[in-house]
């Protein structure tokens, strides 16, 4: 095992359904059987590791189309997706839970959604399981509850769902096992003078830039979604590589310098309450500033109105919105004291002018600085 992984005292690791499902055969029982021995050798030295799985959707699938049921091909509706993830999830959940008794580790499934951890209590609740777990000696398997989730409240991919959960239980790495090698300068699919990154000191809008879709029949996230992902878990302090799970023991193959592209966590993680907001998916608009707005949320101020220069969205108070820097990268993430409609109105305005405006006992702060999550390299 290398040891930069033994370093790690608890460890995510997302598995995408093209990794774990084979089309025609169903679950690769090999490769997982492979990849429980690696994480059980983590076990052994005393990390805790979390597997968020993907593969219930696929799986349920291929059970459905072997069985001659041929509504199971092609795209599936919401309700056929969902029904496949009902299959689906017991015979995956059965094979991680014998491939875990094996090593005399136990299984600990936990489903969620995205309101699971979009909602303040919910989200504890979810954190307190999957840590009571953790010291129970169990492993937690997580995955989206696709039997019930619809388009409107799901994340639709495991990346940033994994992200989220690192964030979450205050992870220190997250592993994103999927069809790919790491991040490329271009979608290496497509462009063969693509350029492998073997580390990523920070999210830039040039690293944005090089995302690329999903390359898989199976896979719903794309390189998209791995940058979203990577922001998330290193913004919470924990740093993430994305590696392809295409041999054996994928993790124990890290040692022997297997291509991947590291991310590096951020020299100043947000505490818990600020990971929580910094990791909100369900973003309902944005707040564009200038140089002095930035200037001042570096320094640890409030996002005052007058730094304000657009305001994109239709929100309310206490919605998630995105803080974007004049380069366009995003800064922040934070819960807006104005909707956007009176956002709109004080934009760029001083506190003597918003008082004119608005009254004399409006505040003048966009976002307060305790709920703001700032995002600074």
């Amino acid at each position: 095992m290398n040891s930069s992984l033994k370093s790690f005292s608890r460890i995510v690791v997302k598995i995408g359904s093209a990794s774990l499902v084979d089309q025609k055969t169903g679950i690769r029982h090999q490769w997982l059987r492979s990849l429980i021995q690696d994480v059980a050798e983590l076990t052994r030295i005393g990390s805790d590791v979390i597997i968020v799985s993907s593969g219930s959707i696929a799986l349920g699938r291929r059970m459905m189309t072997a069985k001659g049921i041929t509504a199971a091909t092609g795209n599936l509706s919401l309700e056929e997706s969902q029904a496949a993830a009902s299959i689906g999830q017991i015979a995956l959940c059965s094979a991680y839970s014998q491939a875990l008794a094996d090593h005399g580790l136990t299984a600990a499934q936990i489903l969620l959604t995205l309101g699971d951890t979009e909602e303040r209590r919910r989200y504890l609740n979810a954190r307190d399981t999957i840590t009571t777990a953790l010291k129970w000696g169990a492993v937690p398997i997580i995955n989206e509850n696709d039997s019930v989730a619809t388009a409107e409240i799901r994340y639709g991919d495991n990346d940033r769902l994994a992200a989220r959960v690192a964030s979450m239980v205050g992870a220190d790495l997250l592993v994103l096992l999927s069809d790919i090698d790491g991040l490329y300068s271009a979608p290496p699919h497509k462009d063969p003078n693509a350029k492998h990154m073997a580390v990523v000191p920070a999210i830039t809008p040039e690293i944005e830039a090089m995302a690329g879709a999903a390359a898989s029949e199976f896979s719903r996230g794309g390189m998209k979604t791995k940058i979203e992902a990577a922001r998330i878990a290193t913004a919470a302090g924990a740093a993430m590589i994305i590696t392809s799970a295409d041999q054996l023991n994928p993790l124990s193959a890290l040692s022997s310098g297997k291509k991947a592209t590291w991310f590096s966590p951020s020299p100043n993680p947000i505490n818990e309450r600020k990971r929580w907001i910094a990791g909100g998916l369900d973003v309902s608009g944005l707040y564009r500033i200038d140089a002095g707005a930035l200037k001042a949320l570096a320094g640890g101020k409030s996002l005052l109105a007058v730094g304000v220069v657009a305001v994109e969205g239709d929100f309310s108070r206490g919605d998630t919105v995105k803080i974007v820097g004049p380069d366009g990268r995003v800064v922040g993430t934070g819960l807006t004291e104005y909707d956007s409609a009176d956002a709109r109105k004080v934009m760029g305005l001083n506190s003597d002018q918003i008082a004119e405006r608005m009254g004399a006992n409006v505040r003048t702060e966009l976002i307060h600085r305790d709920d703001m999550a700032v995002e600074l390299p």
